[in-house]
Parts: C-alpha cells; structure tokens; sequence
C-alpha cells in the first residue's frame, strides 16, 4: 500500500516511546504520574453540566447542528465585549470549532496554497506547524528565545521572507514556553502584517490562565488588529469543558467567513447539547474562572518550589498551565532526561524537542494533576537520585 507524502511530515516519536514505557510501568503495577499532556482535569461548573445533561436528555437535539445557533454566536459576541472590550457582529464574525486544535489543523486549507509561507513561532504547540504542512506551505520558524523572554523579534525576520510570508500564527500566554508579551509586540505585529500583506491568527487559549494578579486580554482589542486577523478561543482550559471540544474564532470577517465554507464542506456542526454547555459557561456564573486560575497558581508553586529545593531550579510560569525549563546541567538532551526521568521514577514530562528545533534543552511538564500528586511526583523524584550529576 502507498500513503499520501505529506504523512511524512508526522512522527509518533518519543510520544508513542514515553506512552509504551508508562503502558510497561502500569502492567507491572508501578507508580505513574503524568505530566506530558496538557489534559485539563477540573470538572466544568455545575450548572455547566446542567445544561449539557438537560439538553442531552431532549430527543430533538439529535439531529445534525448544521450552523451555530444564534443564540451561541451573540453569548460569544457578548463574553467577547464583556470580557475583553472588542465588538463582534455574531453574524460575520464568529464561527464555532470543534476545539481550538481543530481550527488550528484546518485553517491553513482555507488561506494557504502548496507552497506558500507560513510564519510559525519555534518552540510551538505542534499543530501550529502541522496545520500548514498539511496545505502543503512552506514553514519559516521564528525563534522565541529566552534571552527575550521568549517573545518573537519580528525585525529578526528577512525582508525576503517577510515579502513572501501569506500567514502568521502567533500565540501569548504561550505554550509551551508560558511566555506573555507586552502590548507593544502586538503593536508591531499589526503594523508588521499591515505591511507585509500577512494574515495573522493569533491563539488567545490561556489568557484566564495569567498569575500573580496580572491579566491579560484580546490581540483584537488593539486598533488595527481586526483588518489583519482573526483570534482562537477555547472553553477547554477555563471552563473544563476539554473533552468537549468546544472553541471560537473570531474578529476579521473574511477570514471567519472563508473558514465558516470549509467547515460546511467539512462537518456538521456542534453538538447541539455542547453549544447549550457553551452557551452556560460564557453567560453564566463566572466565579469558576477565578477558582481554576487559584489551582493551577497553587500546584505552580507546589511543583516550582518543591523541585528548586531538590536542586532544580524550574522556573515560575507567569501564565497557562505548563511549565517551562531548562533541563538539568548534567543531562545533554531534552529527550534523555524525559526517558531517563519516567524510567527512574514514573514522571512523565514532555521533551521541549518536540516543540521544534528551539525547544531542544528543555522540557515541559503540564499542571494537570492534584496538589497529592504532585507532591507525590517530588518524593519519587528525590528518592531516585535523578537530579544528583553523580548518580
């Protein structure tokens, strides 16, 4: 059998090898705690699940969606204008998807042709870089280094490239380096597609995730913004509704409208249990958002604080629900010490190779169990020895 080139571009890699070590361990009846995939684990808002149980218990929300209700684009219009000040006609300027992951995997075939240059952040969320491989691009990696605080230069990028570029993704509170950017990057990013012809997305999934009493809002509340791109939000994260798959995009309306037609072709709709949950969890009781933001800040501070005391110093994300750091001095690779780490202990954590070539020299590690787990991932690791050199 022959099997289409571009599944070239996709390797299982150390996912599916981390994934059979921790299949091994759990037969074997050892200790596994996993904290390599961004699962969120905090259950939706009560009235969240009313909604979606009362909706799912109606016969009649059984047929195909087909479109977005009404009444989930003007919820959207209004979180959007509520929460971030940015004003949304829900007719052309809202389209739902099923899961931010599946418009960042699908946008691409509606903006780009074979061949043409998508600009994509290094170290990325994998599908970043996935989605235009798949429309056949081109990529070009802008480095977010630490040295700038992870935050894109975008004079660093050649004029020539610049010239040619058709698409940009671009993504604060960031994942994986958890990185936010100040408002004026945001100014230059305007100004910079403004000049360059280039549409811009920009992945705004963690801004309720943001510690330390700051905030953060929407790239479309800044002037300009909404003549260059369009914005993706999730539920996923804030509302706990990850299994869901339930996310936005918004602002420019050519754009949403260009994505709305190769959604028609392509699916039918949102559940329409799942839009009465979305429509809940953007209209009603938001106290929830606050409490999600206080667990991930404290199990930060658990699992941060607790690693610098065994002599790895991990550096304090500012925002999401990852983790961000250099591996340690005596290791040479992202990927040994990942291996090394789940055999040694039963601590599963992403290798910052996988983000791109950038990454190399880190890993990240998801928030995404209790404070009891966590703790307990510390006691194994301090037992196993991994972090002294002469061990």
């Amino acid at each position: 059998m022959e099997f289409a080139k571009r599944m070239n571009h996709f390797s299982e890699g150390i996912f599916t090898r981390l994934l059979e070590i921790k299949r091994e361990r759990l037969e074997k009846g050892q200790a596994v705690i996993d904290l390599s995939v961004g699962t969120p684990n905090i259950p939706p808002a009560p009235h969240i699940i009313t909604a979606l149980c009362e909706a799912a218990a109606d016969p009649q929300n059984y047929i195909y969606a087909v479109n977005d209700q009404s009444e989930l684009l003007q919820a959207a219009s209004t979180w959007y204008k509520q929460r971030y000040n940015v004003d949304l006609d829900p007719k052309t300027q809202i389209c739902s998807l099923l899961g931010s992951q599946e418009g960042l995997a699908h946008i691409s075939l509606s903006i780009v042709d074979e061949g043409d240059l998508v600009l994509v952040p290094d170290p990325c969320y994998p599908v970043f870089a996935d989605g235009p491989l798949l429309a056949g691009a081109e990529l070009y990696y802008m480095p977010q280094q630490e040295e700038h605080g992870y935050v894109i230069q975008l004079e660093d990028i050649p004029a020539d490239i610049a010239a040619r570029a058709k698409f940009m993704l671009v993504s604060y509170p960031n994942n994986p380096t958890t990185a936010m950017a100040p408002e004026q990057f945001y100014v230059d990013l305007i100004a910079f597609a403004k000049k360059h012809n280039i549409i811009v997305l920009h992945d705004n999934a963690y801004s309720e995730l943001v510690f330390d009493g700051k905030t953060c809002g929407s790239f479309l509340s800044l002037p300009g913004a909404m003549d260059v791109g369009i914005e993706f939000n999730s539920l996923s994260k804030t509302y706990g509704l990850a299994g869901a798959r339930i996310g936005f995009c918004v602002g420019n309306a050519p754009v949403v409208s260009v994505l709305k037609k190769l959604k028609s072709n392509m699916d039918y709709g949102m559940f329409l249990p799942i839009q009465r949950a979305a429509i809940a969890a953007i209209t009603g009781d938001q106290s929830q958002v606050e409490q999600v933001r206080a667990i991930y800040e404290e199990r930060r501070d658990i699992l941060c604080d607790g690693f610098s005391r065994l002599g790895w110093h991990v550096t304090k994300p500012e925002a999401t629900m990852f983790v961000w750091t250099r591996i340690p001095a005596h290791y040479t690779t992202s990927e040994q010490f990942a291996t090394d780490l789940v055999n040694k202990t039963g601590v599963i954590v992403t290798p910052g190779s996988a983000f791109g070539p950038s990454g190399e020299g880190y890993v990240r590690l998801a928030l995404v169990q209790s404070q009891e787990q966590l703790e307990q991932a510390l006691q194994y690791v301090e037992a196993s020895g991994i972090l002294n050199p002469t061990n």
